[in-house]
């Protein structure tokens, strides 16, 4: 920390109850009362030094010129002096010509007291206006912790109508954003100014010796914890100057996060989202009006604020009741980048009374709308863009409304179990996500599913209403199964599902036979699957991996039944040769039997001979074509 010493005597004052005294022994001849502590000093000589508060400040030169009485101690008030006692006694010490060191948290009070007292050049040269100037100019405002120091010393309400006339905050804050606005590894703030110096080699020096450290990049961050020690309208105010200076809306953005954090613990939350019980140093009302002011300055473009912490400070605004407004921008900076928000984020608990339901689903789903509105506006102001069906097969990644999509599935499911949640709000929620942006409705199975089991008293009707906003040609083999045997969804959907599954395995088996039957064409065939599935995105490709996976495990059945039937024919095959030499046997015995039985036996043995060729000669195709298209 820079200092500056003035001064040379040793301390001469003491301080006895609520007055302060010389320890020269002198009698004093004046009071100066400051608040509630009085100064008995001398109004002339001390050391053979005369007048010495006389010879520094015209303003107590003027009162004891008013109130002066040579047979009478003169008493002055000075009620309104800046810095209050603290700050005169370091001017009394000046005066006196005592030990005094000037430093980042006095200055501002020493150089508002002198302005105060009138401590002019013009008055005696050297006086202390002049040097707290130049204490502030040479060194206080070239450090970025003694400049942050002496603007925190500025808050002070009876200073700050002294710092503003004379431009000390300004000064300060064209300081500090000078330096947030400017590399620091250009310049080296803040290691450098802590007294760091570097060998030739690069390595950090103390006391001249090579530590073998290096110096410590930084990034542009290294300021955000250091400004969060201001007061809100300070900070507002510092803020403001950086963005007049071009500092970037990501950095301010940070800024405005790590400020947050710092005092507002509600934004710390615990893995069953409420909210953890941490002191702080604000009131209610002061944590509200921060939340509004935050609101305000955070800038709007999306992705620049983590939809993390956005929704964090929702919730804690939601817990202090801010205004309707901020919640409703909150609401709509949060819609804005939905698409990277979590399940965790939306899972707000209820603060309200009136409301029943363990999670705001009404918040969600305004946040929802808002969400789908800008993402509306976005494709109408790019007519060029590509349609949205085609932009959603075609892609090999999910699109933000498709992921939206996705997430909001995610949280039907989460809020399915609550008994208090009426059915018409679950099916709002479900209906607000555009049909056309689920690929598959596996995921919004499984949460009317949830539903339905969390809601066992629901009538015929109402779980045919809910299961309509479900497709059934858009689930999955697997979730056609599960579905099948559901004893929970109404008969019409179970006959539907059982449809759309045996529709599903017909197509399947055609492929599969189609595939079979043209092994010739199979690797031209397999090149196409994969190119469609290339030009079709991982929606397609997904869905013929299904197919090809189902064509599968049929020709492994067809070729396992073929095989049987292909022993069962050489196990006939052997009866009829065995056949064959018992009659040879019984002909020598002089049984006769015409050739016509021996032909008949000939024909049937070449007739299972050549099936059982047959039978080979499929099995091998068959297992030829299972082999190719692996």
């Amino acid at each position: 920390m820079a200092c500056m010493k003035l001064g040379s005597k040793t301390d001469g004052f003491q301080l006895k109850g609520q007055a302060w005294f010389s320890t020269s022994g002198l009698p004093s001849d004046i009071t100066v009362e400051v608040g509630d502590i009085s100064f008995h000093l001398h109004k002339f000589t001390y050391y053979d030094m005369q007048f010495p508060l006389l010879s520094k400040s015209c303003l107590l030169e003027n009162l004891i010129a008013e109130k002066s009485d040579e047979d009478e101690i003169c008493i002055v008030e000075l009620p309104n002096i800046p810095g209050g006692s603290r700050a005169f006694e370091l001017v009394a010490k000046f005066c006196y010509g005592e030990k005094l060191e000037l430093t980042a948290s006095n200055v501002v009070q020493l150089r508002c007291a002198a302005e105060y007292l009138q401590m002019t050049e013009e008055v005696a040269e050297g006086n202390l206006i002049s040097k707290t100037e130049i204490f502030l100019n040479q060194s206080i405002l070239r450090s970025w912790k003694d400049t942050l120091k002496a603007l925190q010393a500025c808050d002070d309400l009876h200073l700050l109508p002294y710092a503003e006339e004379h431009n000390i905050i300004k000064r300060c804050m064209e300081s500090l954003s000078v330096k947030t606005c400017t590399d620091p590894n250009l310049f080296g703030w803040p290691l450098m100014e802590h007294g760091s110096m570097q060998s030739p080699g690069g390595s950090v020096l103390w006391n001249g010796i090579s530590t073998g450290a290096r110096p410590r990049d930084f990034s542009s961050d290294w300021w955000y914890e250091d400004i969060t020690s201001l007061s809100l309208p300070m900070y507002k105010r510092l803020i403001s100057v950086m963005e007049s200076r071009g500092i970037k809306e990501e950095v301010i953005a940070g800024s405005l996060t790590s400020y947050a954090k710092r005092n507002l613990p509600g934004l710390k939350k615990r893995h069953d989202g409420l909210p953890v019980a941490s002191k702080s140093l604000l009131s209610e009302e002061e944590e509200r009006n921060l939340i509004e002011e935050i609101e305000k300055l955070l800038p709007t473009r999306k992705g620049l604020t983590s939809s993390k912490f956005l929704f964090s400070l929702l919730r804690t605004a939601m817990i202090l009741k801010v205004s309707s407004d901020c919640l409703l921008n909150l609401e709509r900076r949060a819609g804005m980048q939905l698409d990277q928000a979590s399940l965790e984020d939306l899972l707000m608990p209820t603060f309200c009374h009136s409301m029943e339901t363990l999670y705001d689903v009404d918040c969600v789903q305004r946040i929802l709308g808002h969400f789908l509105a800008v993402d509306q506006a976005t494709a109408a102001a790019s007519p060029g863009a590509v349609d949205d069906d085609e932009q959603l097969l075609g892609s090999p990644t999910l699109t933000p409304v498709t992921t939206v999509a996705k997430l909001i599935d995610g949280y039907l499911a989460e809020v399915a179990p609550d008994v208090n949640l009426k059915l018409e709000k679950f099916q709002k929620l479900v209906a607000a996500v555009p049909e056309f942006v689920r690929p598959l409705d596996d995921g919004l199975y499984r949460a009317i599913d949830i539903y339905l089991k969390a809601h066992p008293w629901l009538s015929e009707s109402e779980r045919e209403q809910l299961c309509r906003l479900m497709d059934c040609q858009k689930l999955s083999l697997e979730a056609c199964t599960h579905a099948a045997q559901n004893e929970r969804l109404p008969l019409r959907v179970i006959v539907q599902v059982l449809f759309f599954e045996q529709l599903q395995l017909r197509t399947s088996i055609a492929g599969c036979f189609l595939m079979s039957d043209n092994l010739d064409c199979s690797r031209p065939l397999r090149s196409g699957l994969i190119a469609s599935s290339e030009g079709g995105g991982w929606a397609t490709a997904a869905t013929e991996n299904q197919v090809l996976k189902v064509g599968m495990d049929h020709m492994r059945m067809r070729v396992s039944e073929l095989e049987k039937e292909c022993s069962t024919l050489r196990q006939e095959l052997e009866r009829l040769g065995k056949g064959r030499n018992g009659w040879g046997s019984v002909s020598k015995f002089g049984f006769s039997f015409g050739p016509q039985i021996c032909s008949n036996q000939d024909e049937r043995q070449k007739s299972v001979s050549k099936k059982i060729e047959r039978l080979e000669a499929k099995i091998g195709m068959h297992k030829k074509g299972f082999f190719d298209q692996l």
